[in-house]
């Protein structure tokens, strides 16, 4: 066998490997407190800074300041409602007036 073959092999096989990576998608209206609260689905700490911004943003507000902690409050809220989702606990924790 032709040595260049041999190298081409294990390239191929690695851009093989990159096309066939799946795109993950996440319906935001089913996750629920609990899976939010233990990272189920994907880093709790981001998810929550998303949420606060998605639910603002929804709103009309273009200021949010990044050092705040409203995150912290969707966590207390979800600890109390386990079972709600957890985007219409953002919408209850970043509400119109916050």
């Amino acid at each position: 066998m032709k040595p260049w073959l041999i190298a081409l092999g294990p390239g191929l096989a690695l851009i093989g490997l990159q096309g066939a990576q799946a795109q993950v998608t996440i319906d935001i209206t089913k996750i629920t407190c609990h899976e939010f609260l233990y990272g189920q689905l994907t880093d709790s700490n981001t998810l929550g800074i998303w949420l606060n911004g998605y639910v603002n943003g929804a709103r009309g507000k273009t200021l949010i300041d990044p050092l705040s902690t409203g995150h912290i409050g969707l966590v207390h809220y979800c600890e109390d409602h386990s079972d709600a989702p957890v985007l219409d606990a953002a919408r209850k924790v970043f509400g119109t007036d916050k």
